[in-house]
């Protein structure tokens, strides 16, 4: 009898003792699925501004939204970067994109909000774009020309009064047809960053047909044999079955403007600029879907890994390790 009592307390104690586990590894599965949820975010995040960058935003939101956050909706829309800017200031935005730093009246406006830059809003660098010179498939005689001919070309009264300019007028031996000039309108930063850098702030052709659409942009040049316009490279690498570039000679040769070429210290730097998007920090404070976003955008699987299939050279991975780290305080 003794025996059999002794057999049955031991069973009993395995019972208790698989009882136990059960409900630790029971209590283990629910933590593990409460920190799951916890990870999940939802929310809107709202970006806006830079046509030329759109691409580039618009491909990392995807990802975002597919392989890491399915219940955040980034909202990535194109209105330009000073449009972006002039929605950004009073508050309506997560992320303002721009193809050009900020100026110093938008700085000052943000500041009459109580916003300070580098305190408030975090400007970041994707990436470097090229501004690109494209003409239509059929033009034979402009493939290359000297940055001096581009800036004259398009410069108000640099050949005629009226601003009609000539192919000849360019070359002598050039067709003696009209030149069709086109590109972005006020809206967009590669207008500003064109006028205020290539053209020194003089005044553009009158005869200048500028547009808000890029895609506007690219149907006029590939449908005219005499046109000519300038924006981001990324537009071009996207359209070259449509269009053609220039091989742009800043003096040591023409050079074709590639993700190899473009840089701030290659060939291509006399149209090289970066392309920013400038971060409410206030907002990523109090919205942890636009922080988690935020460090999305310039960590390795961000603007580091996409910007070259958008048509923009990648900075280097230091300067990402940079603004990470600054997001980083964010959350302390």
């Amino acid at each position: 009898m003794k025996k059999w009592m002794a057999a049955l307390l031991a069973v009993a104690l395995m019972v208790g003792t698989v009882g136990c586990a059960g409900t630790s590894s029971e209590s283990e599965g629910t933590q593990e699925e409460v920190a799951s949820e916890a990870s999940e975010l939802s929310g809107q995040v709202i970006v806006d501004g830079s046509g030329t960058v759109y691409p580039l935003m618009a491909n990392i939101a995807e990802n975002y939204m597919t392989s890491v956050q399915p219940g955040v909706s980034v909202q990535v829309g194109r209105a330009g970067s000073s449009a972006g800017f002039k929605k950004f200031i009073p508050g309506e935005l997560d992320f303002a994109d721009a193809s050009r730093a900020i100026k110093d009246e938008e700085k000052a406006q943000l500041e009459e909000k109580g916003m300070k830059l580098g305190e408030n809003v975090l400007e970041f660098k994707l990436a470097l774009d090229g501004l690109t010179m494209v003409i239509n498939k059929e033009n034979t005689w402009a493939k290359e020309m000297t940055k001096d001919e581009i800036v004259k070309m398009y410069l108000s009264g640099s050949y005629n009064a009226d601003d009609v300019v000539k192919w000849s007028d360019i070359r002598a031996d050039w067709p003696a047809e009209e030149i069709k000039f086109y590109g972005p309108n006020e809206n967009h930063g590669t207008f500003e960053f064109f006028f205020e850098k290539i053209l020194d702030e003089q005044d553009m052709v009158k005869t200048a047909n500028l547009q808000q659409e890029y895609s506007t942009l690219v149907d006029l040049v590939s449908n005219d044999k005499n046109a000519i316009a300038f924006f981001g490279y990324g537009y071009y690498a996207s359209n070259q079955d449509k269009l053609q570039a220039v091989h742009v000679d800043f003096g040591n040769g023409p050079v074709e403007p590639t993700l190899e070429t473009i840089g701030e210290d290659l060939p291509y730097a006399g149209f090289t600029r970066p392309v920013f998007t400038y971060l409410n920090a206030d907002y990523a404070k109090e919205r942890p879907q636009v922080l988690d976003y935020a460090k999305f955008v310039v960590s390795k699987d961000g603007a580091a890994k996409l910007a070259g299939d958008n048509g923009f050279a990648p900075l280097p991975d230091s300067v990402y390790a940079e603004y990470q780290a600054q997001l980083e305080k964010l959350s302390q």
